[in-house]
């Protein structure tokens, strides 16, 4: 089959613009050659990747696939050849908004100590996962299980506790600790990128809830009293707010937080750097060691 990057790049584009002249514009071409090209390509691949009436654009389900797939060879041929003219590139870190909290920090720092030679890059993605899949990113830290997919192995590093977040004005702010039931007839908001709360409440006591693009907007909603949070222990760490107080909510189970990386390693530091990771966190403190999971085999999606 002989399928050159060019319809790869080509595949890519479609899927990202939406349409075929935005794809053409980003790839310095005609609307013709392009359509020439994904023509090319669907005909040695055997099978149609793009709907595409005088109208409208989308990519079927194997074209969907083809396109998630398409991104990650060009990034490899990418990453390969820039290592070769310029050598090993750093490890990239994905993560959706808290990383690993407290523990980041060090942690990075402990890397760079150890491994002078192999930096790491971390980066803040709405998506993470979707990242991943991309080949944007080396493997990313996650606290909400992948998509079933496939090519994605999910390793668990340990758990941390759920806090409420509430207003330094709001009355739950002077408790040490809420329940969940506190928080039944509050309005609850959601952040996008870090959609931990799903079903905690059970069927029938669910709070009223709406959903924000992002950590900033979801502080900010908290702070002015519009509505409490729920998040995990990092988020007291990672973002801080004069007007927000973070709370531990008791009777809830923890936040797993796992290390997911591709079946085929993308990064020869992968496994060296989950090792460091398995290492820094079960030496954590004993609530660490407490939520580790008794097995060791990776969970693959």
């Amino acid at each position: 089959m002989n399928v050159e990057l060019r319809h790869l790049r080509a595949l890519a584009a479609i899927g990202d613009d939406g349409t075929i002249t935005g794809a053409a514009a980003a790839l310095h071409i005609t609307q013709p050659a392009l359509s020439r090209t994904l023509e090319q390509l669907e005909t040695r691949v055997g099978v149609r990747l793009v709907d595409r009436t005088t109208r409208s654009l989308a990519l079927t389900e194997v074209g969907r696939r083809l396109h998630e797939r398409a991104h990650a060879i060009l990034r490899q041929t990418e990453d390969a050849l820039t290592e070769a003219a310029a050598g090993a590139r750093p490890l990239r870190i994905g993560f959706a908004w808290a990383a690993l909290g407290d523990r980041t920090v060090p942690l990075l720092r402990a890397w760079r100590d150890e491994h002078p030679d192999t930096p790491v890059r971390v980066h803040r993605d709405d998506d993470p996962e979707a990242a991943l899949r991309r080949g944007e990113t080396d493997a990313a830290l996650m606290r909400t299980t992948p998509s079933s997919g496939g090519g994605l192995e999910v390793r668990t590093l340990y758990r941390e506790r759920r806090l409420a977040a509430v207003s330094e004005e709001d009355p739950l702010a002077r408790k040490p600790s809420v329940r969940l039931a506190d928080l039944a007839d509050r309005e609850v908001v959601l952040c996008a990128t870090a959609a931990t709360t799903a079903g905690l409440w059970p069927a029938g006591q669910r709070p009223s809830a709406f959903e924000v693009a992002n950590v900033d907007e979801w502080l900010t909603v908290i702070a002015t009293g519009e509505a409490v949070g729920v998040t995990a222990e990092a988020t007291e760490h990672s973002h801080p707010h004069p007007g927000v107080r973070y709370l531990p909510l008791s009777g809830v189970p923890p936040v797993t937080v796992d290390f997911v990386r591709p079946r085929t390693p993308t990064h020869p530091a992968t496994a060296a750097f989950l090792a460091h990771l398995q290492h820094m966190t079960s030496a954590a403190g004993p609530l660490h060691r407490l939520h580790q999971r008794s097995d060791d085999e990776p969970q693959v999606y």
